[in-house]
């Protein structure tokens, strides 16, 4: 029994009666109406998945196997786009922007998007954040203004209302437009409001490259101003030319946890991330939304501009194409069936077939697409993940949607983190190179996060505790799945 809260390991029993833990301990010979024999195999609290995005795969199909045979139980959503708030207009986009899944918009709040998951049926619990985009998008649509102090008031309003129907605080995802439009004292006065109901401020950080540094110390700032837990997703120091900073961060971390702020991270356990081609150009050209965004790359002085700016290693926003560059730039998925045959490939051999540089190639594939264009950079240092998988306040998210390999998901290419980055905490960086004890391991993918979203009575084998429970067997779980094979 791994209880959760990493002290050592011990045989003995769990009881469950209904949806709740009944005895947790020493072996008592107790008897059951079902019996699981779990000898010599790990048992464990469900695991948490500090970012997901399943937002719409759950709906398509709510068994979600891609995590649940991974153990985790509770999918955890809201990276800066929520499913709720939505105001017509942005209920017709939704609808309109849909890739591979197609479904009826059907609701306008958070809470009423939460209800319909539970109605329809899912193997996991769900939870989200609302979206500091969304909200901002509600109010003022997708271009870069800056709200009135009426219209913040109502951006303030949305927050609480989502909070009371149970968000679990407020969540920003600020390199990509519109959110990148947000300036700090719009989010300290959103995050605030969640802070107020005893939510948490979790971010996308503006830079993860060249101003990371400054982009903690303003999650930092925030957290101070709102009163709010912190927490910065999948913490990353993206490019060669920013690996070096981690010891910088850390260090701020850890001295603004001394100083009595909340602060926390997640990451997932690969080198590369996934995202668009969104994050290889510039912000100002994506001002108004996608179908702006399309039709402006269209115009040649513009497009010439935004290669230029994409070419410019002084361009001041964050360009993950020239972190990673185009021979790790991987094409994950599109809405054209035409383009659907480039899956897998990478930019730089598409951009070569076509006889065009990489960023030509970029700028018409989205075109082409009438998508962002589901992308992987290569960006990390396996060094980075290694150390950073040793921090006592890092937990996991896997950043990706919960699927299976069937059907309509197989018509893109996920990044592996998808199928493999939970069992691959406990296969890699436990069991392979001991990183991390498998008690240390356990805490930080159930209580760590579980005490971090306040979540009352989850996250520990604990008697009166819900029974969020996942067995395993050390020794043999392994994940699988690959940016070539992913679908595994």
């Amino acid at each position: 029994i791994y209880d959760g809260s990493g002290g050592p390991a011990y045989a003995g029993e769990v009881a469950i009666d209904g949806d709740r833990i009944s005895y947790v301990g020493k072996p008592r010979g107790l008897r059951g109406h079902t019996e699981i024999d779990a000898r010599g195999k790990a048992v464990a609290p469900g695991f948490i998945n500090m970012l997901s995005w399943s937002n719409e795969s759950l709906i398509h199909d709510g068994l979600g196997q891609s995590e649940l045979r991974q153990g985790v139980t509770l999918q955890v959503m809201g990276e800066g786009w929520s499913m709720g708030p939505l105001n017509d207009h942005m209920r017709e986009l939704a609808v309109q922007r849909q890739v591979d899944i197609r479904y009826p918009v059907e609701w306008r709040t958070l809470g009423e998007y939460l209800t319909k998951l539970e109605a329809r049926g899912v193997a996991q619990n769900v939870a989200s954040f609302v979206g500091a985009t969304t909200v901002r998008e509600y109010v003022l649509g997708e271009k870069d203004v800056q709200p009135t102090p009426a219209q913040l008031e109502e951006m303030r309003g949305l927050v609480r209302r989502a909070m009371e129907e149970g968000a679990l605080g407020v969540g920003s995802s600020l390199i990509y437009a519109p959110s990148i439009y947000a300036k700090t004292p719009e989010l300290i006065a959103l995050v605030t409001e969640a802070g107020r109901c005893g939510g948490m401020y979790i971010t996308h950080m503006r830079s993860e490259g060249d101003r990371l540094v400054e982009s903690v110390q303003e999650t930092i700032d925030i957290a101070r101003a709102s009163g709010a837990p912190a927490e910065i997703y999948h913490l990353k120091m993206a490019g060669r030319e920013n690996w070096g900073k981690l010891d910088q961060v850390v260090a701020m971390i850890e001295e603004a946890r001394r100083s009595g702020v909340r602060i926390t991270a997640d990451m997932y356990t690969y080198i590369g991330g996934a995202t668009g081609l969104n994050a290889a150009m510039p912000p100002w050209v994506q001002d108004g939304g996608l179908e702006a965004w399309i039709e402006r790359l269209k115009d040649p002085e513009i497009r010439a501009r935004v290669i230029a700016e994409m070419r410019d290693p002084h361009a001041g926003w964050e360009n993950l194409l020239r972190h990673a560059g185009p021979d790790q730039t991987l094409l994950l998925s599109f809405k054209n069936p035409k383009l659907k045959p480039l899956t897998g490939r990478t930019l730089a051999s598409v951009a070569k077939e076509r006889g065009v540089s990489p960023e030509d190639a970029a700028v018409d594939l989205v075109i082409e697409d009438g998508s962002r264009v589901g992308t992987a950079y290569m960006l990390m240092s396996e060094d980075n993940v290694r150390r950073q998988v040793a921090l006592p306040w890092m937990s996991f998210g896997s950043d990706a949607e919960a699927m299976a390999p069937e059907g309509v998901f197989l018509l893109s290419n996920p990044h592996p983190r998808a199928y493999g980055n939970f069992s691959r905490v406990l296969a890699r960086y436990v069991r392979d190179e001991g990183v991390l004890t498998l008690e240390e391991a356990v805490r930080r993918l159930s209580a760590l996060p579980a005490q971090n979203l306040s979540l009352a009575e989850r996250g520990r084998l604990e008697k009166g505790y819900y029974a969020d429970v996942v067995v395993f067997d050390p020794k043999t779980v392994q994940d699988h799945a690959t940016f070539e094979k992913p679908h595994q």
